[in-house]
């Protein structure tokens, strides 16, 4: 069995059932995605809108050329990366979740290529929970006043994601997550209070934990851990 193989089928048997892996094949080809598809992963998580477009057609082209045609269509993928407005009709047409909508620019953007495409998509809000300032995402009170809003027709906010500092230290990365957590309860206690409309009932997801700390991120609440370099390896 093969290092991509193996791991997939040990994190699958450590993660709890109700916490949704997701294999971050940036940078890796589509033949790794292949592997980790073969291994029995269908969740994986793109960065930069290109890789993800050219990755979808070389799948295709992979299970045109096999006995299995309808391979890999049952793949759901989520993008994770910075996503500019202006490349929107690369990703949205195929990700199942945006998980790193991380300004209000970004967030109506979605929403109206949604409405010229009759599609609703599901997008997380990055909550900005590291001490690095180049790392993405919104203020607390930002993430609270959009939540608070009346929603969009054509976007489904489905709860929060995050990114801790960089660090081995264990307290910092345990404080970063419960600022997650903290800010995750507070908005479902305002929307069971009706003070959220922008937080429907589908407000359900906490997307935190890497390689490095998924361990800690499963021990505190995390729905979604997003994990790359412990199975695919380095960035190739």
């Amino acid at each position: 069995m093969s290092h991509i193989a193996d791991t997939i089928h040990r994190l699958h048997e450590e993660l709890p059932e109700n916490v949704k892996l997701v294999a971050v094949s940036k940078f890796h080809p589509a033949e790794a995605v292949a592997e980790a598809y073969a291994a029995g992963q269908r969740v994986f998580g793109e960065s930069r809108p290109q890789e993800l477009s050219a990755k979808i057609v070389a799948l295709r082209e992979m299970a045109a050329s096999s006995d299995a045609p309808e391979m890999y269509s049952d793949i759901e993928w989520h993008f994770i990366g910075h996503l500019q407005t202006n490349k929107l009709k690369l990703v949205l047409p195929y990700v199942a979740m945006v998980e790193s909508v991380d300004s209000l620019r970004l967030l109506s953007a979605v929403d109206g290529w949604g409405a010229a495409n009759g599609k609703v998509t599901d997008v997380l809000l990055e909550y900005h929970i590291a001490s690095e300032e180049t790392k993405q995402g919104f203020s607390r009170e930002e993430i609270l006043d959009i939540v608070s809003g009346q929603g969009f027709r054509n976007v489904r906010i489905r709860g929060l994601m995050g990114m801790a500092t960089f660090t081995d230290d264990e307290e910092v990365i345990r404080a970063d997550f419960a600022r997650l957590m903290s800010l995750y309860d507070e908005i479902v206690r305002l929307r069971d209070a009706g003070l959220c409309p922008g937080a429907g009932p589908d407000f359900d997801v906490r997307s935190f934990g890497m390689t490095h700390d998924y361990r800690i991120a499963v021990a505190m609440g995390a729905d979604v851990v997003r994990i790359g370099t412990l199975i695919f390896g380095e960035r190739v």
